[in-house]
This record gives C-alpha cells, structure tokens and sequence, in this order.
C-alpha cells in the first residue's frame, strides 16, 4: 500500500524564517530601551560614566616627566658611539654558523694586476684569520669574496668587501688591511661627474692636491685620514666619522668651486685649538670661526672684433677721448633679436641646397684655391716693391761713403801707374845705366836740396812718355 505524503511548500519555509527574525530584533530593542530607562534613573550609573571619560582623557595625555627619570646605570663615562669589537669566544651566532653564503665582487683596472698578484697572499692569509674565503680573476679582471663555515662574525664580510674597493683604487696593502678593524671606516667620494669640463676638472682636482701635496698632507693632519686622488674618485679612511665627514665635505666644495680648500684648513686649526681648552669645549664656536664671503669680481666685457684694421688704429688713437666718453647705450625694444639664419637657409638663399655634395665640395675648394692665389699674388708683390725700394741713409754718410770711394779710386790709379813704370825702367833701364855711368855725378849743396827735389825731373818725364807709346803699340 501506498501512503501518500504531503510535501512542505518552499514559499512558507521562507515566511516562517522571516517572522523568527522579526521576533529576535524586536526583542533586543525592547531590552535596550529598558536598560537606558534604568540607568537615567539611577545617578550612580551617570557617576560611573564620567568617571570612564575621565580615565580615557588621563589615558591620552601622557606624562613625559616618568621618560626624564635619572638612570644610575647610565652616567658620563659611558661611550655611546663605541663599537665594541667582536669576541668569537663570547659573542656566538644562534646554530654556530651561518644559515646563508653571502658573496661581494668587484672590478679592478688593468694596471692594478701587477700590483694585486705581488700581494695576494697577504690579502688571502689575512681574510682566512677572520673566516672568509676570496678569489682573484684575472681572466675577468675581478675581486671576490664570500663567507664560510668558519664565518662566526656576521660583520666581517662588508669589512672584506670594502677592503677589495680600497685595494681596487690604488690604495696600498699594508694601509688599506686596517679596515677589518672594527674601529676603521672608510669612503669613496666619485668626483669624476662633478665637473664637464676636462680641464677644469684638472684644474680643480689639482687644487685638492696644492703644490707638492702639501694641502692634502695639511688636510690628512687636520682630520686624522688617510686621503688618496686616484683618477675620477678620492678614497677616504679614518678611525672617526666626523674625520671622514669633514675631508668629504672638502673635497665637494673644492670639486664644485663651493670654497677653496685652505679656508677649511684655517677653521679646521682654529676647531683643534678650542676643543683644547676645558672652559670653551662645550661653547659655541662661531664667534671664533672666520667667515669667508665669496667675492663676485665685476668682470670687463669683451672687446668687440672690428673688422676694418684703420678703425682700429683711429680708435687707438683716441683712447683718450674714449675712455672719458661713456658707451651709449642702445633703445629698449621688447621685442627679441630676429635669429640667425641656419647654414639650411643660407644654402637655399645660394641655390645650392638642390646641388649634389660632391659638386658643392668642388666648388668650395675652387672658391679655397682662388682666395689662396689672391693672397699669394698681393704677398709677392709687396716683397716686390719692399726690394725695390733702397734702404733710407742719412745725407751726411752718404757723402762720407762718396769721399772714401773717390780717395780708394784714386790711389788705386796711382799705384798701378807706378808699377807700370817701374817695370819699363827696369826693362829699358840697361842702356842708360851704362851711359850714365861714365860720368861723374856733382855734389850737392845744402841749399839746393829743396830746389832740386821740388823741381820736376826730365829724365822721370820722358821715361814716362816712351812707357806711355810703347804700352799703346802693345
């Protein structure tokens, strides 16, 4: 048999469920109107409220003078910046070791290799003292090391890490293994990218150094670092932060033309001098500091190119009356300059922006020759005309010159003259030393001495003519 059962309609289960939550709300809101009808009419309940608030302000305010408290184990003598070095005996890592490998590289220059191959040893010897392991690749040109096993100090590897940045920036073995100490920092300050200007740069890092070194060597004393200029980077190190901050603080400013290193030098000696003194150690200084105000020198503006070279000497001229002139200034016009016309425009305006480059480059050589054949042709004949102009003489050695010239000439003349006759006499001579030799020469008074030698000689005379009509046969 079969007994038919009555299925439950969805639509009522929904109803029912909706008339239980109405029922549950309305209960809860009566009981809430019944607990504040409750507690308007008793006071005690109000008082209790207040008091809450209260203790919630006095919770939000808080009481600063219970942090000022003085604590008997804190007193004067107690570094607060000190490092305490690490002792592997008391100091241990949680599990003995390491969970992780951690590793630093970095590359060094090529004319560093030499160098590090000399000394590789020493850097291996003392990095295997504090547990770590380093490598040297000269194929890659690199540094590398990592930690170990061995590691107990957590620390020590950042330490080797900037001891391979040292020894990579030319710094020497035996100063940059100081590192590793605890008490050692260092820094590298990249100036290379402060400056553009190559020579400037130069100039300026130059500067730093001062003649034979002597500013860096002062600026070393003064701050108790070690200082290297090495290429584009400076490599600082110190056993104090305030030493290293003080020489990166110069060196910037010298890189940046801020202020010139020596007047840190000066406020840097006067500083030493009064935290020397008890009485002026926990003074202000700034009444004892110099301060160096940065002097803008008013400069000359640049003398205009004048084209045409007489103008410039009528200008040199009148210097006088320029300098007592003041220059007129132009009219004020807002509007701007019109712009220069680009090279573009300039081969438009010609024609020959439309022309091949190959024909544009033969025409600007031709135009280069012309111009240099020009030059050449007005050089060589101004050399011509200088030749062709005597040199300028006084008057008065002129006629010197002219009366030594007429006094050789003559001289010359009688000389040759002289020997002509000489040789005739001694060529027809023969004859008349033979005739003459018969006869008896006369003796010669006194005074006739002068009548004789000033009266002319016949024989002399004629001897003359005959040489004179035999040289003429001839």
């Amino acid at each position: 048999m079969s007994s038919s059962r009555r299925q439950p309609n969805p639509n009522q289960k929904q109803q029912q469920q909706q008339q239980q939550q109405q029922k549950q709300s309305s209960e809860t809101a009566t009981a809430a109107t019944a607990d504040t009808n409750d507690q308007s009419n008793d006071p005690s309940s109000s008082n209790n409220n207040n008091t809450n608030n209260n203790t919630n302000n006095h919770q939000k305010q808080k009481n600063h003078s219970k942090y000022r408290k003085d604590k008997p184990w804190d007193t004067d003598d107690i570094d607060h910046w000190a490092l305490p070095p690490w002792n592997p005996e008391q100091d241990r890592l949680p599990g003995g070791r390491l969970l992780e490998e951690s590793s630093f590289a970095t590359l060094f220059p090529k004319y560093r290799e030499a160098y590090l191959r000399q000394v590789w040893p020493v850097v291996t010897q003392h990095l295997d003292a504090v547990g770590l392991a380093c490598e040297l690749n000269l194929r890659e040109g690199s540094l590398t090391v990592r930690t170990t096993k061995q590691t107990s100090d957590p620390y020590v590897i950042l330490k080797a890490r900037d001891l391979l940045k040292l020894l990579a920036r030319s710094i020497p073995v035996t100063q940059a293994l100081n590192i590793l100490h605890d008490d050692w920092h260092c820094d590298i300050i990249k100036i290379g990218g402060l400056v553009r200007h190559k020579e400037r740069f130069v100039k300026r890092r130059q500067r730093l150094l001062g003649p034979d070194g002597s500013t860096l060597k002062a600026l070393e004393l003064l701050t108790g670092c070690y200082i290297l200029v090495q290429g584009n980077t400076v490599s600082l190190m110190g056993n104090s932060w305030q030493g290293l901050k003080q020489a990166r603080r110069v060196v910037e400013d010298c890189m940046l033309n801020v202020q010139h290193p020596i007047y840190h030098l000066k406020r840097f000696m006067i500083q030493k001098e009064l935290a020397q003194d008890p009485h002026l150690a926990h003074e202000d200084w700034s009444r004892f500091l110099p301060t160096f105000a940065k002097k803008s020198v008013p400069r000359r503006p640049k003398q205009q190119r004048q084209s045409n070279p007489n103008q410039a000497n009528n200008n040199n001229n009148s210097s006088g009356d320029t300098n007592n002139q003041q220059t007129k200034k132009k009219p004020y016009t807002p509007f701007p300059p019109p712009p220069q016309p680009s090279k573009v425009d300039q081969l438009l305006d010609s024609g020959e922006y439309f022309v091949s480059e190959s024909q544009r480059r033969r025409d600007s050589l031709h135009r280069k020759r012309l111009a240099a054949q020009e030059t050449s042709q007005r050089k060589r004949q101004a050399r011509l005309v200088a030749d062709a102009t005597p040199p300028p003489q006084s008057s008065s050695s002129s006629s010197k010159t002219k009366k030594k010239a007429k006094t050789t000439t003559s001289t010359n003349d009688q000389k040759a003259n002289d020997d002509l006759v000489q040789r005739i006499k001694t060529k027809f001579g023969s004859s008349s030393s033979s005739s003459s030799s018969s006869k008896t020469p006369k003796p010669r008074t006194s005074h006739n001495d002068d009548e004789s030698n000033n009266k002319p000689d016949s024989s002399n005379s004629n001897s003359k003519n005959a040489a004179m009509s035999f040289v003429q046969g001839m």
